[in-house]
This record gives C-alpha cells, structure tokens and sequence, in this order.
C-alpha cells in the first residue's frame, strides 16, 4: 500500500495536469453556459451539456498517466502492480472530488433558481431526479469508465504500438457494429428502449461499475507485459 502511495505522489508531480486541468475545464465550461443561458429570452428552464466536458478529459487523464508516468515509474523499479493500485486509487479519489462538487453545484443552483437566469448546468433532468446518492454513483462510475478507457487504450499502445492499438479501435468499431445490426435484424430496439427508459441513474451507475471491473482486469492483465 505504501508503494501504491507513492505512486499516486509521483503522478501528481505534475499538479496541474491532475488537479488544475479538470477545475479549469469545469469552470470555462460552466461560465460559457451560464453566459448562454442569460442569452435565450425564454422563461422555461434550459438545460446544457456542458458538464460533460471533464467527463471527457478524465479519459485523457488516463492516457497520460500511462503514457507519461509508466515509464518514469519502471525506472524506479517500480512494479507494475504498484503503479496500476496507485494510479487507479488517485483516480478514484479525484473522481470522488469532482463528483462532490457536481453534487454542491446542483444544490446551489436548485437554491438560486438555476443562478438567477433559470439555466441548470450540474442538475441535469435525470441525473438529478433521483436520491443524491444515486446522482453520485452515476457520475463517480461515470469519470472512472471514461479514465480506465484513456488508460486501457495507452496500455494497449505500449504492449503492441502503432498497430496493436489500430486493430483495437477497428475491432472495437466492429463490435459495435455488430451488436447493432444484431439488434436490427432481431428487432430488439424497441426492447432495448423500453429497457433504458426503466433504468435510473443508480442502476445505470451500478452496470457501468460492473463494466468498470471488467475493463480494469483487462487493462491490468495488459499493463503486465506492457514495454515501457
């Protein structure tokens, strides 16, 4: 566990990166839509997605961690044991504080009507329909699918290089396309809707952490012959 610490102290020797970055990002994003929402001369609630935004860069955030700090790290002797508990811990940690405080930001704005133009960037409809911990598993699970993607991906890279991550994305585009002309021919869209509409965030945060589980073997048992 102590190496593990230290890994997470190392990662973080670039501050900015980790911690700065996604603030940043968060609050341009939330001050462009609040400016948008005082633009639309309309009295109903509106809705953004701009809170999306450093969903996406934690993905980013997990491929630097592997592509920028692994190989420092071997070179420190570091096992690659250590380095995944470490690196995976640091992120479940951010993800905890970005998650707070997409959870402080929906109260406030419920408190102040929306920051006084009526305009919701954290309690998006859904999302935050249901209890408080439900909105938190969904987003909690929701920063650390996208981080173990990012970091999936650069391990996949570092194993197999150029073209090992080629033939990941075209067979991962061809997955899908599978699994979609399946639901075509069989006619299971409707099924496959009515499923989605029952689901809440809760359940969907519970599915995307059964997810998660999976891609992190699968990203561990990777980062084990991955070349630094």
């Amino acid at each position: 566990m102590s190496k593990a610490m230290a890994v997470a102290r190392m990662q973080l020797v670039t501050k900015w990166t980790y911690l700065g970055n996604p603030l940043v990002i968060l609050a341009a994003a939330f001050l462009l839509s609040i400016a948008i929402f005082a633009l639309i001369p309309v009295d109903e609630p509106k809705f953004g997605g701009g809170s999306q935004a450093p969903l996406w860069y934690f993905m980013v955030l997990g491929i630097q961690s592997m592509t920028l700090a692994f190989p420092f790290s071997q070179a420190l002797s570091v096992s690659r044991r250590a380095f995944y508990l470490g690196t995976l811990g640091l992120f479940s940690v951010l993800a905890v504080a970005m998650t707070a405080i997409y959870l402080l930001g929906g109260i406030v704005e419920r408190a102040t009507n929306g920051w006084g133009v009526n305009g919701f960037f954290f309690a998006l409809p859904w999302v935050a329909d249901g209890p408080w911990y439900g909105t938190a598993v969904f987003y909690f699970t929701i920063m650390m699918f996208m981080f173990i993607i990012g970091f999936w991906f650069a391990t996949i890279y570092k194993r197999w290089g150029t073209i090992g991550m080629l033939i990941s994305l075209i067979g991962s585009a061809a997955l899908l396309l599978g699994i979609v002309a399946l639901a075509t021919l069989n006619q299971w869209w409707g099924s496959i809707g009515f499923w989605f509409v029952q689901q809440t965030p809760l359940t969907m945060g519970a599915w995307a952490a059964a997810l998660c589980v999976v891609l992190a073997g699968g990203s561990y048992l990777t980062l084990r012959r991955a070349i630094p």
